[in-house]
C-alpha cells in the first residue's frame, strides 16, 4: 500500500475574489494530513493544471462562486486528459446549482459538495477516493 501522503492542490479560477471556503477546506485537508497546495486566487485552467502536473497532485479540489462552473470543472478535466493526468481526482464546490452537479459529474468531476457542507464529509470522500485510485494503480 502506498503510504505516501494525498497530494491536494486547491485552487480558485478565474476573476472570483472570494477564498474563504478555499482557505477551510484547505485547512481541513492539511488538518486531515493531506499536502495541500493552494494556488491564490484568479488562476487559469492552465495555471492550475501546471500546478497539478508539477505538484504530482492526486487531486484537485476547486473552488467557484462566480457561476462559470460548467466552463471551469471541464476546461480543467480535459486539460488534464490531454496531459495524460486523467486519474487525478477532481472535485469542488462553492455556488452551484444543483440541477448542474449531474452535468459536472458526468463531465469527469468525482464529488460536487455545496455550501454547508460539513468539511469531514470532504475528507472523508477524498480519502475514500485516493485510497481506490492508489488500490488501481
Amino acid at each position: 500500500m502506498d503510504e505516501r501522503k494525498i497530494r491536494v492542490v486547491v485552487a480558485k479560477p478565474g476573476l472570483d475574489g472570494h477564498d474563504r471556503g478555499a482557505k477551510v477546506v484547505a485547512r481541513a485537508l492539511r488538518d486531515a494530513g493531506m499536502e495541500v497546495i493552494y494556488t491564490g486566487l484568479r488562476q487559469t485552467p492552465e495555471q492550475i493544471v501546471d500546478t497539478v502536473m508539477q505538484e504530482d497532485a492526486d487531486a484537485v479540489g476547486i473552488s467557484i462562486l462566480s457561476g462559470a462552473h460548467t466552463f471551469y470543472f471541464t476546461k480543467i478535466i480535459n486539460m488534464l486528459r490531454e496531459r495524460n493526468a486523467g486519474d487525478v481526482i477532481v472535485f469542488g464546490g462553492g455556488v452551484i446549482p444543483d440541477n448542474d452537479i449531474p452535468g459536472l459529474l458526468e463531465a469527469g468531476a468525482g464529488a460536487v459538495f455545496g455550501p454547508g457542507t460539513p468539511t469531514s464529509v470532504c475528507v472523508e470522500w477524498l480519502e475514500e477516493a485516493v485510497a481506490k485510485k492508489r488500490a488501481n494503480e
